[in-house]
């Protein structure tokens, strides 16, 4: 089939979804997850990264957060707080309910020029990553960001859900293969077969682990490859001005065949989500054409007003100083723990259990001793590789830090198993392999 055929003739139903069949064979381990109260959960922010629950059996009971992706700890910080009050109040309104095509807040205008010039890039901001990725793939799909000529569009493996969700819309209008996890070999075979080709993938991984930015660099020089990264777990961790990680190792241009989303929130400490964009160009044809942006409405006034604020953190010492806190508790757990992402100067660790429901043992424990952890099991990872995901910030309190550690050596004597060969089949990875 030709890359520039339209791929909906061609592509068998349950190719791109699997829903179904995800929820027969996963729902035992919901309704578990739910049971043990892990799931679900309600609760307000407390001191540092500590939540009350406010339903349910530990209703009132205190506990420590290695839930939330906030690596920085900004998402408490009283001058975000402070922004997004400030802006309900400037504009006495939190929503307009009409496309941006139309009209925008005049704030949000604001927000998009600043993060231009933080990011080195043309910047539009969405209500979420999610919607940012709606509205590009199918635009990078269409042809009119590569000369006229729809790319291949090659999914990583392990590319996050809101990146494989949009596999079927994107497969009605070019052709969509997804190859194994950070496999540059596989996809420079595809990069010699095909004139175009578009490679969509995460800068940081939800559950560990990174794309190999230089290599893709060398690929995108030797063929023309367009990338797509979604850097949500990325932002604000790297870079002189808290870029992130895929684009502080990019040119200081874009450039007409490199696009980078990422989040508002997570290390940002804000809400939302943004598109850096290389080209002007590209900049006019997403405000006219991607469906968020032309259909839809932008970030409510309350979480620009926050961004704009988490933007001026972002322009001092402060960014620096809450990094070099993320650095040293990555290193204390480390030094405690061993997992395969051991070392990286990442904030994601995972404790690999095995088998899904001693996994929702492992974490219910844990949450009894006043940790609440994610409990991961299939779709967000392979059948018989669930586990335990802590999110490390700059605001855990090191002490409470330590007795996590040690309560997970104590459960993982007699939890923990060897995981088997990872499934390879893409349906049976998550809801949009």
């Amino acid at each position: 089939m030709s890359a520039v055929e339209p791929a909906a003739s061609v592509v068998s139903a349950g190719r791109f979804r699997n829903t179904a069949s995800v929820i027969d064979r996963t729902r035992m381990h919901f309704e578990r997850a739910h049971q043990r109260g892990l799931m679900a959960v309600y609760g307000r922010s407390m001191e540092g990264r500590t939540v009350r629950l406010t339903r349910g059996e530990l209703q009132g009971v205190t506990v420590a957060d290695y839930v939330r992706c906030c690596y920085l700890g900004l998402d408490n910080h009283p001058a975000i707080v402070a922004g997004a009050v400030a802006a309900m109040e400037e504009y006495g309104s939190l929503h307009w309910s009409c496309a941006r095509t139309r009209l925008n807040f005049g704030l949000i205008g604001n927000l998009e020029g600043v993060l231009s010039q933080l990011f080195g890039a043309h910047v539009i901001a969405y209500s979420s990553v999610m919607i940012a990725n709606m509205g590009a793939l199918p635009i990078i799909a269409s042809g009119h960001l590569t000369e006229g000529q729809r790319p291949v569009m090659v999914f990583d493996h392990l590319a996050h859900a809101s990146l494989a969700f949009h596999k079927p819309v994107v497969a009605e209008e070019t052709q969509v293969e997804t190859i194994p996890h950070n496999d540059l070999d596989a996809l420079e075979q595809i990069c010699r077969k095909h004139p175009i080709v578009a490679y969509v993938c995460d800068g940081v991984y939800s559950m560990g682990g990174f794309a190999p930015i230089e290599g893709l660099l060398q690929l995108q020089e030797k063929y023309g490859l367009f990338l797509y990264i979604d850097d949500a777990h990325g932002i604000s961790l790297f870079g002189e001005n808290g870029e992130g990680f895929a684009r502080s190792q990019l040119p200081p241009e874009l450039g007409q065949r490199t696009i980078v989303a990422a989040s508002l929130a997570k290390g940002f400490g804000a809400s939302g989500g943004m598109l850096m964009l290389g080209t002007a160009y590209q900049e006019e044809l997403f405000r006219c054409y991607s469906i968020p942006h032309a259909f839809s409405a932008s970030p409510n006034v309350a979480a620009v007003g926050a961004a704009i604020a988490s933007a001026e953190i972002h322009r001092t010492s402060e960014l620096k100083v809450r990094r070099g806190q993320l650095v040293e508790r990555i290193a204390l757990f480390d030094e405690l723990i061993q997992t395969d992402q051991r070392g990286a100067p990442l904030p994601i660790r995972m404790i690999n259990v095995g088998d899904e429901f001693a996994a929702i043992d492992f974490a219910a424990h844990l949450l009894d001793d006043g940790f609440y952890t994610s409990v991961t099991f299939f779709p967000t990872v392979a059948r018989g590789h669930a586990g335990i995901r802590i999110c490390l910030t700059a605001s855990h309190d090191l002490s409470d830090l330590a007795r996590l550690c040690n309560k997970i050596q104590i459960y993982g004597q007699s939890v923990f198993t060897a995981p088997e060969e990872p499934h390879r089949n893409t349906k049976e990875r998550s809801f949009g392999s």
